[in-house]
C-alpha cells in the first residue's frame, strides 16, 4: 500500500476529538484545532464555521499542492460511516478508493436529498435547541449554491458528501480556480457562528463543488 505524503493526506476539523485512531489509519495529515485543547502539530483555527470553513482554509492556504487524494474529515468521523466504522476499515476504505482512482467520494454511510432550503432536515430538532444560532431555521443551499457559481440554482440536490466527510482527488479540487475558493471561505466568514446555517449548507454542496464539471465555473 503506498502511504507517500504525495498520495494521501488526511485534513482533520479538530474541536477537542481524541485523535489516537490517526496512528491505525498511518496516513499523513494536518490537523487544524479549534478548541481550547490542542494536539502536537495542530493549526490553530478560530471557531467559526462549522468544518466547512476549515476545509476551505485548507484549500485556499494549500492551492494548489494537493496531495493525489485528500480525505476531508471531522475529528470523530465514525459515527456517520458504515456499521462497525473504525480506524482500520477507514484505512483500508482509503485504500480502495485510491486503487480504483475514484475522483471523489462521500464517506458517510448514507446520502441526502433535499430542496434549495434543505428540506427535508432536522434543524428544528427540539433536542438541538440552542446548541448554534440557526436552529430552527432552513439551510440555505440554493442561496449559497447561486453566490457560489453566479448562475440559477437546481431546485433538487442529492448530497453524497454528507455529514463533511469525503475524499476528493487533486483534479477535482483544480477544477475550480482560488478565487473560487477564497468567494466560499468568505461566505463562511460572513456568517462564522452559522446563524444562517450557511455552514450547513456546505454539508449539502460538496458533491457540486468537486463533480469536476468546468461548465458551472462562475
Amino acid at each position: 500500500m503506498c502511504r507517500s505524503k504525495d498520495k494521501v493526506q488526511l485534513v482533520v476539523a479538530r474541536y477537542s476529538e481524541d485523535l489516537s485512531w490517526l496512528g491505525d489509519v498511518r496516513y499523513p495529515s494536518v490537523i487544524y484545532n479549534k478548541g481550547e485543547t490542542t494536539v502536537d502539530g495542530a493549526i490553530a483555527l478560530p471557531n467559526i464555521g462549522r468544518e466547512a470553513h476549515t476545509y476551505l482554509t485548507h484549500i485556499v492556504r494549500s492551492y494548489p499542492d494537493f496531495a493525489e487524494f485528500t480525505v476531508f474529515l471531522q475529528g470523530s468521523p465514525f459515527f456517520h460511516m458504515e456499521e462497525g466504522a473504525n480506524s482500520i476499515t477507514l484505512a483500508e476504505q482509503i485504500q480502495e478508493i485510491v486503487a480504483r482512482n475514484v475522483p471523489f467520494k462521500g464517506l458517510a454511510w448514507f446520502r441526502l436529498r433535499c430542496d434549495q432550503l434543505g428540506r427535508p432536515h432536522q434543524m428544528g430538532d427540539l433536542e438541538s435547541k440552542g446548541k448554534w444560532l440557526g436552529w430552527g431555521k432552513d439551510i440555505p443551499v440554493g442561496a449559497v449554491y447561486e453566490r457560489l457559481f453566479n448562475r440559477p440554482s437546481p431546485s433538487q440536490f442529492i448530497a453524497s458528501g454528507a455529514t463533511g466527510l469525503f475524499m476528493v482527488r487533486k483534479d477535482r479540487i483544480l477544477t475550480r480556480p482560488l478565487e473560487f475558493y477564497e468567494k466560499g471561505l468568505s461566505l463562511i466568514e460572513a456568517d462564522p457562528y452559522d446563524a444562517e446555517n450557511t455552514g450547513h449548507a456546505f454539508e449539502r454542496l460538496w458533491q457540486i463543488i468537486f463533480n469536476g464539471s468546468k461548465v458551472i465555473n462562475p
